[in-house]
């Protein structure tokens, strides 16, 4: 999927079909789901109706067949335009659903009944059923892993190549149907109904068939349809002023200056602006549960992070040595590597890799004959007792002073002043003992995620309060919040206390997301307004959630929160644009109206338009083709730079709302040198 990212904005295929659908997106019925579109259609109609009787009739007296056909023409292909860039945008859609069904068909499934297997179809299972998975077998369905660990290829939905690791009993137990066990075997128990899976409510999302409107839109609809009203009763007008100067003004002129003063641009592109950013979300790899997600998530004002593998790098490493006085430096690193040989964690891994740096190798240590020593949650410890008697331990700085003051041993007040010099710069010390002598202390540090200090930067300037979330205690949560550059943060967190600090956010007025990944995060995630889930976290974490990320990306949110930005900056631009635009074809079509019978509108024809003939089709034309020379913009998104709100809002005023009033000028005027050699 993430090779669409770069992929054209219009591939011949679906430009093919796009035209269909254009056409078959005439039914007034669809129309009508777009009140300013569907009035621009109901005038069209009556163009048609005045084309046909002055073919009829030969009348001259609401302009030349050929002039009213024209205008008709005109009408017709602008309703065909911005169809067109609602098609368009969902035509790539449906694109990537037709990529993710080849992931979702029939897989044959080995059932677990009692202590049999039967092979059934996916379409079978049932939710809380048992299916056996092993290496080289396609998950059927989402699940929740229930016995076992294996390596999975989720690169069907995700598109990176990477294998990864899914295991019973932690936070990364989930797994997904049309992904491929790569190792192992695993027993699942099937999580949703065949039609419900993830895969299956994002191909309906990107197809359209479940995608309703945000609020957002339907507020800026409703100001649309009320622009549209008002320039009826302007229109209506018209005529008694028309009449009361003595000018005849056509029907076409009428719908034309209709057609033109509405603010049909914005009308036309509005769908495909929705419609575009959902997409922009899920070439993202993020499945939005509705378009109101992805537009709330433009007006966060609260972001809660996890500290660990989204600011920090997500294991904490070995960065130093310290052997207490007396102590030979490589002799301290060869026993801190002993005691580690046995000790499995990733700190515990690191520990070794430093050692290497400084020149001890593996191979150099004598441990022929050793017992070693494992690391367990409840000793807290590691190490080894070598063949000569000698007892080194590497662990937490308490569980080794206890053994050592156990031993009748005194607690140096060097090592003690290490181990708070090193709690008080966010570090976590290791202490190490020799024959319960205490002979030094290993730093370890979260290391901070490259270039994610910019990102909080980038974040501040939006406007949007970081909070690191973590459970490490006050002060390393302090010096690591201070390192990183987040706003806020939360120490020794608990369930709870995420979920309360959401709340306090959300009863000040502000809006909040979070992202999460265990069962003990869906009450926040379900409090947050935008909760984003890992599609590799649990069931109760993802229905709680309103977005899921197929990628397990803890630092997504932040490019969720610039798509949703960049949603709404889109569409308050091409607004502003299409209202501006309205400006200029006044000042096109009015004076040409009325400047045979009051000539002192003749200063407003600053254009210098040839007739009033050419002025309407030039206006009525120009009006047309606006509508697709701005639809990459609208799928493409406008660019999106974290300024402030304020200077952002000046910004978009002066380059969209001075745009759309100059261009007009200019594109109205070419077109008329065009229009004036045939009328």
């Amino acid at each position: 999927m993430k090779s669409n990212k770069s992929a054209s904005l219009f591939p011949k295929e679906l430009v093919i079909e796009s035209l269909k659908q254009s056409f078959v997106k005439l039914n007034p019925r669809t129309m009508f789901r777009n009140p300013i579109m569907f009035i621009v259609e109901i005038v069209t109609f009556v163009m048609f109706i005045v084309t046909i009787w002055a073919a009829a009739t030969g009348a001259q007296d609401q302009g030349s067949f050929g002039y009213n056909l024209l205008v008709f023409l005109v009408l017709f292909v602008t309703l065909l335009f911005a169809n067109f860039a609602e098609a368009i945008a969902e035509a790539r859609g449906k694109a990537q659903a037709d990529s993710l069904r080849k992931t979702r068909e029939e897989t044959p499934a080995r059932l677990l009944i009692g202590s049999d297997i039967k092979v059934v179809s996916s379409s079978r299972l049932k939710k809380g059923d048992i299916f056996v998975c092993e290496a080289g077998d396609t998950i059927p369905i989402d699940g929740e892993i229930l016995e076992g660990l294996a390596s999975i290829d989720e690169s069907a939905i995700t598109g990176e190549s990477a294998p990864v690791i899914r295991e019973a009993g932690g936070d990364k137990s989930s797994v997904t149907g049309g992904t491929k066990v790569l190792s192992d075997q695993i027993k699942v128990v099937v999580t949703t109904q065949p039609g419900e899976s993830f895969l299956d409510k994002m191909i309906a999302l990107v197809e359209g068939a479940s995608r309703k409107k945000t609020p957002n839109e339907i507020a800026l609809t409703i100001l649309l349809a009320g622009f549209t009203l008002v320039f009826v009763i302007v229109c209506a007008t018209l005529k008694p002023f028309a009449d009361y100067s003595g000018t005849a003004i056509t029907v076409a002129a009428f719908i034309s200056l209709f057609v033109c003063l509405i603010p049909t641009t914005i009308g036309g592109l509005l769908s495909a602006i929705g419609i575009a950013g959902m997409d922009r979300a899920l070439r993202a790899n993020v499945i939005t549960k509705s378009g109101k997600a992805v537009e709330t998530a433009g007006d966060i004002d609260t972001l809660l992070l996890d500290k660990t593998g989204t600011i920090t790098i997500g294991n904490r490493k070995a960065t130093q040595f310290y052997p207490v006085s007396g102590i030979d430096k490589l002799s301290f690193v060869r026993a801190c590597l002993m005691a580690s040989l046995s000790d499995e964690t990733p700190e515990g891994k690191s520990i070794v890799e430093l050692g290497r740096e400084k020149g001890i190798r593996i191979r150099d240590l004598s441990t022929s004959g050793s017992r070693m020593i494992k690391f367990t949650a409840e000793t807290k410890c590691s190490g080894v007792d070598l063949k000569d008697g000698t007892r080194i331990r590497k662990g937490a700085f308490d569980a080794i002073r206890k053994m050592s003051e156990a031993a009748g041993n005194q607690y140096p007040e060097e090592v003690a002043d290490l181990v708070r010099n090193i709690t008080s710069n966010g570090g976590t010390p290791l202490v190490v003992s020799q024959d319960n002598f205490i002979i030094g202390v290993i730093e370890l540090q979260d290391i901070i995620k490259p270039g994610i200090q910019e990102r909080f930067e980038r974040l501040r300037k939006m406007g949007v309060k970081t909070v690191m979330v973590t459970g490490d205690n006050p002060l390393t949560a302090k010096y690591i919040a201070e390192k990183a550059g987040v706003d806020d943060y939360i120490a020794e967190a608990k369930p709870e206390d995420k979920m309360n600090y959401i709340k306090k956010e959300q009863d000040a007025g502000k809006l909040v997301a979070m992202m999460g990944d265990g069962t003990n995060d869906a009450p926040a995630l379900a409090q947050a307004n935008v909760g984003v889930a890992m599609n590799s976290g649990t069931q109760a974490a993802k229905e709680a959630g309103n977005m899921v990320d197929l990628d397990n990306d803890p630092t997504k949110l932040i490019e969720i929160v610039e798509i949703g930005k960049q949603l709404l900056m889109t569409r308050g631009t091409l607004t502003t644009f299409s209202i501006a635009n309205d400006v200029a074809k006044y000042f096109a079509i009015i004076p040409a109206l009325f400047m045979a019978s009051i000539p002192a509108l003749g200063a407003l024809n600053i254009m210098h338009l040839h007739s009033p003939e050419s002025a309407i089709l030039s206006a009525v034309i120009f009006n047309a083709i606006i509508i697709p020379v701005l639809i990459p913009l609208a799928l493409r998104g406008v660019a999106y730079k974290p300024i402030g709100a304020s200077a952002l809002l000046r910004r978009n005023l002066l380059i969209y709302g001075g745009s759309g009033v100059l261009v007009p000028f200019v594109g109205i005027k070419l077109i008329d040198m065009v229009v004036s050699l045939f009328f």
